[in-house]
């Protein structure tokens, strides 16, 4: 047992949803969350929402406030007992208001294909003769530039803005991951961690690495045939700030912790879900920008 408590305390400090235009998050985000539980694949679809506001400090009169919205069609496929591959396609509807108007940026965004290789899977009876299972699964992948890129950085009238409001990243960025997860009877906990290095793009622009970490528990309560999981953890997420010819570009960079709690359903092979993430403690844009509320909701198939 100590073994388990040693690997999630090192997760849960190891583990993504849209961009602040303002602050450099960032295109090509990649969220994990809870991934459904199963044998041979699945395929489903996930709707991402987040909203953030921002007031430049030093002219209150230039704000804007920006919905992100995304449509994402993800699955997964096992090979063999030990090895899966997933793949996550987003496509984006987003809306940006400020003092300059409305803009309405849409498109497919950054392809991402994930590989994970299972360490160990545990089963056990603890002390109290309760059955006790252990996941870990360690991976790799690749987040691919298929979202558009198309700004002249050379024009001084280029801000921050234009540059985060991209849907791609204009790069190929290294991804890894990692998912522990312990169930005892019909309580669960995962902890997974993701780290997203990005390379430099063709015009020598460099979107800042990120990391992001979530620690989940849930409890699993049966109803005839219907499966309900009601959630909730705490949500961590760390960006690097951009640079542009090595040099680090202003306001880029952020951190937030999120409080999360959501329900999952599963009837037969369809499971629906949906969760929403409220901001405990940011710093966007040296606190110009405030994520205001994150949320995302499933259907998936098992195959």
């Amino acid at each position: 047992m100590k073994k388990v408590f040693i690997v999630t305390f090192i997760l849960f400090f190891f583990f993504q949803s849209q961009a602040c235009p303002f602050c450099g998050c960032g295109g090509g985000n990649l969220y994990m969350g809870l991934l459904p539980d199963f044998q041979k694949g699945f395929i489903g679809m996930r709707y991402h929402y987040s909203q953030f506001h921002t007031t430049l400090l030093s002219d209150p009169s230039q704000f804007s406030n920006n919905y992100y919205n995304t449509i994402e069609i993800y699955g997964g496929v096992n090979i063999g007992k030990r090895f899966q591959v997933l793949g996550f396609i987003p496509y984006y509807l987003n809306k940006q208001v400020d003092d300059d108007g409305i803009t309405t940026p849409n498109g497919l965004g950054d392809i991402t294909v994930l590989g994970q290789y299972k360490v160990f899977n545990i089963t056990h009876l603890n002390s109290r003769q309760k059955v006790v299972q252990q996941q870990l699964w360690l991976g790799a992948g690749l987040k691919l530039p298929t979202g558009s890129f198309n700004l002249n950085l050379s024009d001084p009238n280029t801000t921050v803005a234009d540059i985060n409001a991209q849907l791609g990243t204009g790069s190929t960025d290294l991804l890894l991951n990692s998912l522990y997860s312990i169930r005892i009877e019909n309580f669960g906990a995962n902890a997974s961690a993701n780290y997203k290095i990005n390379s430099v793009n063709r015009q020598d622009y460099r979107y800042g690495n990120k990391f992001t970490g979530n620690l989940i528990a849930y409890y699993r309560l049966g109803v005839k045939k219907l499966g309900i999981s009601p959630n909730a953890g705490l949500g961590y997420e760390n960006v690097e700030g951009n640079l542009l010819h090595s040099e680090k570009v202003q306001y880029t960079g952020s951190h937030v912790t999120n409080a999360i709690a959501g329900v999952e359903f599963i009837f037969n092979k369809i499971g629906l879900g949906l969760n929403a993430q409220l901001p405990v403690e940011q710093n966007f844009a040296e606190g110009q920008t405030q994520l205001k509320f994150k949320g995302m909701a499933h259907i998936t198939f098992a195959l």
